[in-house]
């Protein structure tokens, strides 16, 4: 093959043959990335609890890089302890209480109990979180402690927003081992960067 000599053909054939190759090589490098999840876990209730994990722990399963971000109440999610973790109803007009025992035509009744009684009955949240505890034994779903356990064998990296921690008068001695503490500024990155970035 003959080289060209002069600069513009030189320039020309270097387009042509980047042109041919280029989209090859992008493909390749597509389809070597790994996909990534970021997630930032703001709500610290038995119900919000549940998503970070589930998605994090499939994303995981599949073989993405999957981090979560624990910020303000998401920090109750990785208490040692998160027994405590309860159901608000009040205000939720998305959450129709069934109840989870009784003949099947009293557990296919929602009761879709007015906010002002929610309210004004003492212990009608406890009631609910425990409802809520008995309809996810009943089902088979996996607790918060097997699913946070689930994500952590995945690899699936927690962070806890340091500023928070600081903020709610928390000490790393509240919250389960092999976490990493870090701020915004370290997460946004991680964020940025995600082929998938959620907010919950």
């Amino acid at each position: 093959m003959n080289m060209p000599t002069d600069q513009a053909a030189l320039d020309a054939l270097i387009r042509q043959r980047i042109d041919e190759i280029l989209p090859q090589k992008l493909e390749e490098l597509r389809a070597a990335k790994t996909a990534s999840l970021a997630i930032i876990a703001t709500k610290g209730t038995l119900d919000w609890a549940y998503p970070p994990f589930i998605l994090g722990s499939t994303a995981a399963a599949l073989g993405w890089d999957v981090s979560i971000f624990f910020t303000f109440y998401g920090l109750n999610l990785l208490k040692k302890d998160v027994s405590d973790l309860k159901v608000s109803p009040l205000g939720n007009p998305g959450m129709p209480m069934k109840m989870p025992f009784g003949p099947d035509w009293f557990k296919g009744i929602n009761w879709n109990i007015p906010n002002i009684l929610q309210a004004g009955i003492p212990g009608f949240e406890s009631v609910a979180t425990l409802l809520m505890k008995q309809t996810i034994r009943n089902n088979g779903v996996a607790s918060i402690e097997e699913l946070r356990a689930l994500s952590r064998e995945a690899d699936v990296k927690m962070i806890a927003c340091q500023m928070t921690v600081d903020l709610f008068g928390f000490s790393h001695d509240d919250f389960i081992d092999g976490l990493d503490y870090a701020g915004a500024a370290t997460f946004l990155p991680v964020a940025q960067q995600s082929d998938v970035c959620l907010f919950m």
